[in-house]
C-alpha cells in the first residue's frame, strides 16, 4: 500500500488510532516542546509552524518562524513545535521490521516541501515504542524521524519508492529538468513536484 487518495487513507484507520495523524497530539506525547495556536511559546526563538493534520502531505504549509511569544496570529489548525537538527530520514516497518530506510537532503533555506534527494540508507531503526499499542492491525507503516526523534507516522508505505529505486531526485514544477548519467525521469507530479529522476524502473509489488 502506497500513495492512496485521502479519503482512503482516513477511513481506512481505526478511529480510534486517528491521533497519530494529528501530528500536535503525536509530538505532545512524545514529549517535545509544541502547541496549538492560541498557547504562547515558553522563549523568543525559531519554531517549526505546520497544520495539525495533513493528508495531502508534502510539507503543505510547514515553515520556520520566530516567536516571541504569542502565537494567535496563527491559522487555529496549526501548531508549533521545537526544531530538531540532524538527518532526516524516513523509515517503512513491515510488521513492525524496518524494511526500508531512506535519507533525505535539502538546502536550509529551502521551503520544507523541496527536497534535493532521497535515497536508501543502511541503519537500523527500531519501531517507535509509541506505537506498540495501536488498536488496528497494519502491516504497513511509515515513520519520519529528524536527529532521531519520531515526527510523522503513515499507515503506508514511502510512495517514492516504489519503482525499485534506490535513489530519488526529486524535480520541481519551477525548475527544469536536469540530465543525470545512470537515472532516468518518471512522471509522479504531487502539489509542486512534477517527478523524480530514479535508477531503476521497475514497479514493486
Amino acid at each position: 500500500m502506497y500513495h492512496l487518495e485521502p479519503s482512503t487513507e482516513w477511513n481506512s484507520i481505526y478511529p480510534k488510532d486517528l491521533w497519530v495523524y494529528n501530528k500536535l497530539i503525536l509530538n505532545r506525547l512524545l514529549g517535545h516542546l509544541c502547541g496549538p495556536t492560541g498557547v504562547p511559546v515558553p522563549y523568543s526563538g525559531y519554531y517549526i509552524v505546520r497544520p495539525s493534520i495533513n493528508l495531502l502531505g508534502m510539507g503543505r504549509f510547514s515553515r520556520k518562524e520566530w516567536i516571541d511569544n504569542d502565537t494567535e496570529h496563527f491559522h487555529p489548525s496549526e501548531f508549533w513545535c521545537e526544531i530538531f537538527e540532524g538527518e532526516h530520514i524516513s523509515v517503512d516497518y513491515q510488521n513492525k521490521k524496518a524494511k526500508l530506510v531512506v535519507k533525505g537532503e535539502r538546502d536550509v533555506n529551502d521551503p520544507y516541501y523541496k527536497w534535493k534527494k532521497w535515497y536508501i540508507i543502511d541503519k537500523e531503526v527500531e519501531f517507535p515504542q509509541i506505537l506498540e499499542e495501536l488498536v488496528g492491525n497494519y502491516e504497513w507503516i511509515n515513520c519520519e524521524f529528524i536527529g532521531n526523534k519520531l515526527i510523522e507516522v503513515h499507515f503506508r508505505r514511502n510512495p517514492d519508492f516504489r519503482y525499485g529505486n534506490t535513489v530519488a531526485i526529486p524535480v520541481w514544477k519551477e525548475n527544469n529538468k536536469v540530465e543525470y548519467d545512470n537515472l532516468h525521469f518518471v512522471e509522479d507530479e504531487d502539489y509542486l513536484r512534477k517527478g523524480f529522476y530514479i535508477d531503476s524502473g521497475i514497479e514493486t509489488p
